[in-house]
């Protein structure tokens, strides 16, 4: 058995050549190795270590990182699984109360406890349905998931390497939200529909709180993102979509009330914002340069990807500074494993992001200095 396995540290520090930033590449190994997708802490044992999945002799497993020393250790020890089901950890999620990890294994929700590494069963997907994103809720009693119809007998659906967005989106599926017991005692599904819905995403303050969204292209959904109460199960539009808008890649602040996002108004302006839960203190601006994700822990620092750049913006209080350059990237975005998703730790003095810059998936932390002293953007070049 493999679990409980010691790698050496693979890091490597480096200064960026634009913006003079000390980066850390934390992995270094001929196979993709990636972070939890970016709505998704991965940081635990008081901040110590750092989950990821990684692509090593010839299967996909669940590995962690000390960040003081760059130590490496194997969690898991999984059979490979044939596609749709394939294994893979962006959408793992930790329990926010206690060290035990939550991830998709052949249908299963399994769960891991990070310290003695056994592994358990707390809910099998019914047949014909496939898997979505895991959060915990913020009292660590529940796992929140997304799971939607089994289409693939008429629509090539391939998740981690393309997909048919349009297709999936026009055919209705049924997609269920389900809340699984920690303790492994009930399963229930909380919300349905004839709508592909995906990201369910738990507040991290409110424990009867998460987001969930519409599938599909974001200037044809009737609207990309959700509410639902899981005390009620009243569900309801966040940041009502006008026409011609896009909105989406939403996420949680830190403060368990606000959510962020990015998009485009109608007249065809790059949007970032922020908007209260109940529709209320919503907070947009323009910008001139191009985003994929964005992310921030209280909205006072933003950090973005897309181009070959991670960059950052300042909101004051008053106006939206920025973009400004943290860091190249260069990543080909060519696999979802290799998207950058960039976020920052807890504390907010790193950025957290993945590139295969190197022609493999590899983490890097990205220090976080004075918003001032990073270079502008020349958006031709970058």
């Amino acid at each position: 058995m493999r679990e409980g396995r010691i790698w050496p540290p693979e890091w490597r520090e480096y200064t960026d050549p634009i913006s003079g930033v000390r980066v850390l590449q934390l992995t270094n190994y001929k196979g993709h190795s990636y972070h939890l997708y970016f709505t998704n802490c991965g940081w635990y044992d008081s901040g110590r270590r750092l989950l990821f999945g990684s692509d090593r002799e010839n299967r996909t497993n669940l590995f962690s990182i000390d960040l003081k020393t760059g130590e490496i250790t194997q969690l898991t020890d999984l059979e490979p699984v044939k596609p749709p089901h394939e294994v893979q950890f962006l959408t793992t999620s930790i329990n926010p109360k206690r060290d035990v990890a939550y991830f998709w294994y052949n249908r299963r929700i399994t769960a891991l406890d990070l310290k003695t590494l056994e592994t358990y069963t707390l809910w099998e997907m019914p047949k014909g349905f496939l898997p979505s994103m895991l959060n915990c809720t913020a009292d660590g009693k529940y796992v929140c998931a997304g799971i939607f119809e089994d289409l693939s007998n008429r629509i090539r659906i391939d998740h981690l390497r393309g997909y048919m967005v349009e297709e999936i989106w026009k055919a209705h599926p049924i997609s269920r939200i389900m809340r699984v017991a920690t303790d492994g005692s009930e399963a229930d599904v909380i919300w349905e529909e004839k709508a592909w819905i995906g990201h369910v995403n738990t507040s991290p303050t409110q424990p009867n709180l998460l987001t969930f969204c519409h599938e599909g292209p974001w200037d044809k959904v009737d609207n990309r993102i959700w509410g639902l109460n899981l005390d009620t199960g009243e569900a309801w539009m966040i940041r009502p979509r006008e026409d011609d808008e896009t909105v989406g890649h939403e996420y949680w602040l830190v403060d368990g009330v606000h959510i962020g996002y990015h998009g485009r108004w109608p007249d065809g302006q790059n949007i970032i914002g922020m908007i209260r839960y109940d529709n209320t203190e919503k907070v947009e601006f323009k910008f001139p340069h191009v985003t994929g994700h964005t992310h921030s822990n209280d909205f006072s620092l933003i950090v973005g990807d897309g181009g070959i750049v991670v960059r950052i913006w300042k909101y004051d209080g008053e106006e939206l500074r920025g973009p400004r350059i943290l860091c190249i990237h260069r990543s080909s975005f060519h696999i979802q494993q290799v998207h950058v998703h960039p976020r920052f730790s807890p504390d907010g003095s790193q950025v957290l992001f993945t590139s295969d810059v190197t022609g493999y998936g590899n983490l890097y932390l990205a220090d976080v200095p004075k918003f001032e002293s990073l270079p502008e953007i020349d958006e031709l070049k970058r």
